[in-house]
């Protein structure tokens, strides 16, 4: 059985795209993109140029704040 074509639920994955993130959190995305770009975000993951959400880090930032 071939399970290449399956995809990974998201609220499983370690990290998210931007885009992942936005449509899990119902936040837009140049939203998520500003905050990625704050100094110190606790959630950025950087694989070269690349950003990525760390989802769990994501949820617990999202958790404390009362408005972003």
């Amino acid at each position: 059985m071939d399970n290449s074509c399956e995809k990974v639920p998201i609220h499983l994955k370690v990290t998210l795209t931007i885009r992942e993130a936005a449509e899990y959190s119902n936040i837009g995305i140049n939203k998520i993109d500003q905050l990625l770009r704050q100094p110190n975000c606790p959630f950025v993951l950087y694989v070269g140029a690349k950003r990525l959400v760390k989802r769990k880090e994501f949820e617990e930032y999202l958790n404390k704040m009362l408005t972003i």
